[in-house]
């Protein structure tokens, strides 16, 4: 999901690799050796041949941008759905995007309410000045809760609260210098998920870029001791497996590790259990 930047969505079907199906075209039945190996897949993968031989499935919900929806959610979905098990991860999980793009949003909040609700929010109130709208840490939060709640009641994944989900958290998303501002968002959007029925919500991210965008996360904050799904870029499985001990994301535990490893002619994105 790091290479989210420079990855080019190929729309038209790939030619078939081992052990692969294309989820967007019609399904394959073949099976493959269990291996303790997880896949995660997005919209860049649609129309495109992905492994059957995943021990669990993580589809992300958005496509390009936090507040669009990924075109090939359904497909992917029921390709999660078939994982084979194998580890002690859930077959099938979900990964959102986290974005902060204050005044350059599309839609900025400018009061307390998203669609009929009013969450209780911990920054006060999200108002305009002089008309105009503001970046505050309650907008921020109001800006992070609509996308958590667009994410689980707008993009078609039913019964949310039988996924874990992640919040993907990297540099080549929008956010805000003001890392106050991010956690504000992030805050928002755990309890966006969390009101359309989420239940387990961690963290996909790594150490650097995390510091950029989160900062320094205090001891009372929610974004603190929550599972870590740690992302390496390319390497091995050794590596990925090495990582697990590695130093997790503000208190929490690291329950994966993503690591980029080759597949036919290209790469595809393969996750460690660390449980």
């Amino acid at each position: 999901m790091f290479r989210i930047t420079r990855l080019v969505a190929t729309l038209a079907a790939a030619v078939v690799v081992a052990a692969g199906v294309a989820v967007a075209g019609p399904s394959s039945t073949a099976s493959a050796a269990v291996t303790p190996l997880g896949v995660d897949i997005s919209w860049p993968q649609c129309g495109r041949q992905v492994p059957t031989d995943q021990a669990f499935g993580i589809v992300g919900v958005n496509g390009s941008l936090g507040n669009t929806t990924n075109p090939c959610l359904a497909e992917q979905l029921a390709w999660a759905g078939r994982s084979v098990g194998g580890s002690a991860q859930p077959k099938t999980q979900l990964y959102v995007l986290f974005a902060n793009p204050g005044l350059t949003a599309s839609v900025w909040p400018t009061s307390n309410s998203y669609q009929g609700t009013v969450p209780t929010n911990p920054f006060g109130k999200c108002v305009t000045k002089g008309g105009k709208k503001q970046v505050t840490l309650a907008c921020s939060f109001m800006y992070g809760y609509a996308r958590g709640y667009d994410d689980v009641k707008s993009r078609g994944v039913a019964n949310p609260s039988a996924y874990r989900w992640w919040l993907d958290v990297e540099t080549g998303l929008s956010y805000q210098r003001d890392t106050a501002q991010n956690r504000a968002a992030m805050q928002g959007m755990i309890v966006g998920l969390k009101a359309g029925g989420v239940r387990t919500i961690g963290i996909y991210s790594n150490g650097s870029q995390w510091k950029t965008i989160a900062g320094t996360v205090k001891s009372s904050s929610p974004l603190r001791g929550r599972s870590n799904w740690i992302a390496i870029g390319k390497g091995t499985i050794t590596k990925a497996r090495k990582t697990c001990a590695g130093t997790p994301l503000s208190g929490g535990k690291i329950a994966m590790v993503q690591v980029e490893v080759p597949y036919g002619s290209r790469t595809i994105d393969r996750d460690v259990s660390c449980t």
